[in-house]
């Protein structure tokens, strides 16, 4: 009885003192992290400057598992176009830091104000959120609507998404659900980007850097921290507040998305009827890399007007 006990209660904490025993995202983490890193009241954020010199700013937000090296082909894309574009990495992700606490939309664009203060962006700002940066972006323009320029939307969240039964159940669960989210989480996810790498992309090695991710401490549950906050909040009055501010608004779906479903577009088109949106052909979740070219495309079309 004494041996089942405690190996139960072994099992039971094995995936906490995993967690616990995963390096930091430190000094030695970031040796060789390109780009700077700026001190922000809730942490260190990661983040580049890429494309112009000089010119508008274009600002993007990344989503829920894959860090702001989602954006770099279409930040080149977009320096082309004369962008002088900033992308960094959400708290929880990539070489960023992992604070406590709820990873709800506030907390988030609370992360984005800090980072533009920083670096001194007040004002002409064009916006574009990926998946669960399809929540933080329309929520930040939403707050603070006289430094947007235009609003961009790839495959975002909020707009009707299904993660599915098992990323619903984790979120749902309390303290199971943390438990199933370090025990079976890395796995699920390291299955799914193996199947993806055949896939063509512009990020050389994409598979295996997402999978990077998985290594140090905090990122686990900061993506189950996110699916409780800033993918479960209500968007209607954040989009609704985009159309009344008359942002200039563009949402880009990728047609085969089983992430996030392109019939999100009626929901956007209900709560924000001027809002333009274009739909890639054959392209999935991950379009930001592998429909780069097509999305440039659509961008050079409508920020030219």
């Amino acid at each position: 009885m004494i041996v089942t006990i405690t190996l139960l209660s072994l099992l039971t904490l094995f995936p906490f003192l995993r967690e616990a025993i995963r390096p930091r995202m430190g000094k030695r983490a970031r040796a060789e992290a390109p780009g700077s890193f700026a001190k922000l009241a809730q942490g260190i954020t990661h983040y580049r400057w890429l494309g112009a010199g000089d010119g508008p700013v274009a600002v993007c937000v990344h989503g829920l598992t894959t860090p702001s090296f989602v954006w770099d082909p279409i930040a080149k894309g977009l320096g082309d176009l004369g962008y002088r574009v900033l992308v960094y990495d959400l708290y929880g992700r990539g070489y960023s830091d992992r604070p406590r606490g709820a990873q709800d939309c506030a907390f988030f664009t609370r992360q984005l104000a800090y980072l533009l203060a920083d670096q001194g962006v007040t004002e002409g700002i064009t916006l574009l959120g990926y998946s669960m940066g399809g929540t933080i972006a329309p929520t930040f323009a939403a707050e603070r609507p006289a430094m947007i320029r235009h609003l961009v939307l790839l495959a975002p969240a909020g707009l009707g998404h299904d993660l599915g039964p098992a990323s619903r159940l984790l979120a749902q669960t309390g303290l199971l659900g943390s438990w199933a989210m370090l025990s079976v989480y890395g796995r699920s996810m390291r299955r799914a980007l193996e199947k993806d790498r055949s896939q063509k992309s512009s990020i050389p090695g994409i598979v295996d850097m997402q999978i990077a991710q998985l290594r140090h401490r905090g990122f686990l549950p900061a993506v189950l921290s996110s699916l409780r906050g800033a993918l479960d909040a209500d968007m209607e009055e954040a989009h609704r507040a985009v159309a009344q501010a008359d942002i200039p608004t563009l949402a880009i779906w990728a047609e085969q998305d089983k992430v996030i479903p392109v019939a999100g577009r009626d929901t956007l088109a209900a709560w924000n009827p001027a809002a333009q949106q274009k739909v890639v052909a054959g392209a999935d979740h991950s379009l930001p890399y592998t429909h780069d070219t097509e999305v440039t495309e659509i961008l050079a079309a409508h920020l030219a007007r």
